[in-house]
């Protein structure tokens, strides 16, 4: 099986701050920090120091794309099918608090540049049982659904962020659907965690959900299967690629042999880890210290 992430290359601009700013309110920030990140290159390094082959499709910009590819490039992700167009790459801003909380403003740049003839031409190059990696930064993901799908992928999609776009995908045909409590309360309407699993098995018998809910861990349900895991003590720092690790890990996990439950864990402690280390990629950890870190 190959491992196809079609998705998002993005600086990010972090801004420490002492609280999430309110409408209409002014603060300072004491201080500034400039990563790589896209929660499609996060991803695809997360996967690629979990172990994995990855693949990864999507486009930077001419004028400031090379720190993006060269990232990838040092991390072992394959970037034959990452191309360049005028202008600039994606970028995003964002707040982090003192509790290691944030929030994120994004500009898609080139990764609302992707047409059908350059997902036609990646899609060649893979067939049917190869997995398709999505989230909603790139344009086009209803028809990289349409398009995996009919190659025989096995797509896993992370709806984020939420918008219109999500709500002309055709989720019946998702493999596995990675969501955190307040995507599954966008596609769902409802809030608590047992009935927004209860309403994806209910509607999309053969998906495979995971559904994490920040400091209760995480649950998941694939017909009659159900797994949880809770999450390891650490001083947070910065959440922001946490959802992105433990997406990468628990993919790394599932293709690499291990079970759900072993994969649950092994994403577990790779989305802590990356908790208590400041900036998106940055923060993503290698295999080898997930396995030797010590939790307690």
């Amino acid at each position: 099986m190959k491992i196809l992430n079609f998705g998002s290359l993005n600086y990010d601009y972090v801004y420490a701050v002492d609280h999430i700013l309110l409408p209409g309110e002014t603060s300072a920030a004491y201080r500034m920090d400039t990563f790589c990140g896209g929660k499609g290159l996060n991803q695809s390094i997360a996967l690629a120091r979990a172990g994995a082959q990855v693949w990864h499709a999507g486009l930077v910009g001419e004028e400031d794309g090379g720190a993006l590819l060269d990232l990838c490039a040092q991390n072992g992700v394959k970037t034959k099918y990452i191309g360049k167009v005028p202008g600039k790459s994606g970028h995003t801003v964002i707040q982090v608090d003192k509790k290691g909380q944030n929030n994120i403003l994004l500009f898609g740049g080139a990764n609302q540049c992707l047409t059908e003839d350059s997902m036609d031409q990646v899609l060649s190059a893979f067939g049917s049982g190869d997995m398709l990696l999505l989230q909603n930064e790139v344009n086009g993901v209803p028809k990289l659904i349409e398009k995996g799908y009919e190659k025989g992928m096995r797509i896993v999609l992370n709806p984020s962020p939420y918008n219109e776009i999500i709500g002309q995908c055709d989720l019946s045909k998702v493999s596995i659907l990675l969501v955190n409590e307040i995507e599954g309360w966008q596609l769902s309407g409802l809030q608590n965690p047992e009935e927004i699993l209860n309403y994806f098995s209910e509607k999309y018998p053969q998906t495979a959900v995971v559904l994490t809910l920040g400091s209760d861990g995480v649950q998941y349900r694939h017909g009659q299967e159900r797994y949880s895991h809770g999450i390891y003590p650490v001083k947070v720092v910065d959440t922001t690629a946490a959802g992105d690790t433990f997406t990468g890990f628990f993919l790394a996990g599932i293709t690499g042999g291990k079970t759900v439950e072993e994969a649950l864990e092994l994403a577990s402690k790779a989305s802590s880890i990356a908790v208590s280390r400041k900036g998106a990629a940055p923060s993503i950890p290698k295999l080898d210290e997930v396995q030797q870190f010590n939790f307690s």
